[in-house]
């Protein structure tokens, strides 16, 4: 029986065991999808080796790890700068990013996008970025301290807390972990809301209870979704790439949003 998994931390909240789950059985693979907390980065390759992995995805805060220490890596997750699915092939361990096609996929039916503020310098953040660029969308990067912006520099404006003037944008996205285990917004109130009176849509990453972000965006009449389409269109490209494209998209969606 092949075991796959999702590695981060926090993952108890994580629902992609139910989402793999469900396709596996629907699909007839003799397989387990299962949850592992994972606290330190540097080593996610030594866990999937230990845990005899066939392939798994990488959630908060080790997506950048997964690329780094992986054995080969996809352009596409070369590009963005981490990866969200480890696969094991002919003994050695491939990494790919399903997360920005998988954003992409999940805003579409908000309409004509021209301007995004994304909130956030991390794994997810490189992913969302790197696809809103590819389709001709203006990214501006908030951030609250300048050290990780130097990875986003070269294409994208920037800022910190500090030095950043509110403005109205088609798109404000939260890419970071607050709101995940806690009440906190992901940047000061006297910065996000003028930001968010001026703007469309709003889109948290996170997904399973409305955040104090997704809550201060209804206050501004924003229309707004959490992280789940995002969750469900990533898993399905993972879980074609755990086994090797054989399967229709359309029928692991099918069966994974039967259990939402």
């Amino acid at each position: 029986m092949k075991i796959f998994a999702v590695l981060g931390d926090p993952v108890a909240h994580s629902i992609s065991p139910l989402l793999h789950n469900k396709a596996l059985l629907d699909l007839g693979i003799n397989a387990a999808y299962v949850r592992f907390c994972l606290k330190n980065g540097s080593e996610i390759i030594s866990k999937f080796k230990e845990l005899k992995l066939s392939g798994a995805n990488v959630t908060l805060p080790h997506k950048e790890w997964a690329l780094r220490l992986s054995d080969e890596a996809s352009s596409t997750a070369k590009a963005i700068g981490s990866a969200n699915t480890l696969v094991l092939k002919n003994d050695k361990i491939h990494a790919y990013n399903t997360d920005a096609l998988g954003f992409f996929k999940s805003i579409s039916d908000f309409g004509k996008i021209s301007s995004a503020l994304l909130i956030g310098a991390g794994g997810t953040a490189k992913a969302i970025s790197y696809i809103l660029n590819q389709n001709g969308i203006r990214v501006e990067i908030l951030n609250r301290s300048d050290e990780k912006l130097a990875d986003f520099r070269q294409n994208f404006e920037c800022f910190s807390w500090q030095n950043f003037t509110p403005k109205g944008y088609d798109l404000v996205i939260n890419s970071t972990s607050a709101g995940l285990k806690d009440e906190l917004l992901p940047a000061p109130l006297e910065i996000l809301l003028p930001v968010l009176k001026q703007s469309k849509f709003a889109f948290d990453v996170i997904y399973g209870k409305k955040t104090p972000f997704l809550n201060l965006s209804k206050d501004c009449n924003l229309a707004s979704k959490d992280g789940l389409g995002m969750l469900i269109f990533q898993a399905v490209l993972a879980f074609n790439l755990f086994f090797n494209e054989q399967f229709s998209q359309a029928d692991i969606e099918k069966s994974m949003r039967s259990v939402i």
